[in-house]
């Protein structure tokens, strides 16, 4: 292995959130990932799509219907990051199409407007660090994260976005390894990868009677976002 070789994986598990690497007796364990787990040169949503194939990588794949990868323009200049299919996404193999899905595109779409941003919602990258439902709705344990994490990095590679807004907690700790909350982190630029990050709510979280002030926010950040990315 080579020295570029050997920097690619260390950076490929640091995205991971893999602090230290330890020799261990296994031989396997020290081993680089699969090619098919490592972002390749020039490759493409299509070839990323068709590696995940029939995934039985984690234990998601026993009860999903559809494997729900993205939806968008493949060559975006912002792409929304969210945390996994609910039941409306898991049935029709499209992320966000649920209430949560209705009110992002009416975020996107109604922000866009009053901006003077001529952007709807087809015009970016929608996906998810997970692509199977968890269970009841369930937050993805890490092990699942870290599996799917791979595919959602590969994918962020391919459209290289001028920037990607992160929507909720679980997207948070998936993209950016932080453990603080979206309160904490949102409205400030982040960074994955020299490509800068906006955390903002999810919309389940925003649907919730409530949550209001979350709302005005969100819409904030948003703000910040459209204008960085489309002036």
């Amino acid at each position: 292995m080579n020295r570029e070789q050997l920097r690619r994986y260390l950076e490929f598990y640091q995205d991971l959130g893999v602090k230290t690497v330890y020799k261990v007796a296994q031989a396997s364990a020290c081993e680089p990932p699969p090619q098919s787990q490592a972002p390749a040169a020039g490759e493409t949503l299509e070839q990323i799509r068709a590696d995940i194939g029939d995934c039985t990588r984690c234990r998601l794949h026993q009860a999903r219907h559809n494997i729900v990868f993205g939806v968008g323009d493949p060559q975006a200049k912002l792409v929304f990051v969210g945390e996994g299919p609910g039941a409306d996404e898991d049935a029709q193999g499209i992320p966000f199409v649920g209430r949560a899905g209705q009110l992002l595109t009416q975020m996107i779409e109604n922000t866009a407007k009053k901006e003077g941003i001529p952007l709807v919602r087809a015009g970016v990258y929608i996906c998810n660090v997970v692509k199977c439902r968890p269970p009841e709705n369930r937050t993805p344990e890490p092990d699942e994260m870290e599996i799917c994490g791979q595919f959602l990095f590969r994918q962020l590679a391919v459209i290289r976005p001028k920037a990607i807004c992160v929507l909720g907690g679980t997207a948070v700790r998936a993209l950016l390894g932080r453990k603080e909350g979206v309160t904490r982190l949102r409205g400030q630029w982040q960074s994955w990868r020299d490509i800068p990050v906006m955390v903002t709510y999810h919309p389940s979280y925003l649907l919730r009677p409530y949550n209001q002030n979350a709302k005005r926010e969100a819409w904030e950040d948003l703000k910040k976002v459209f204008h960085f990315v489309y002036d």
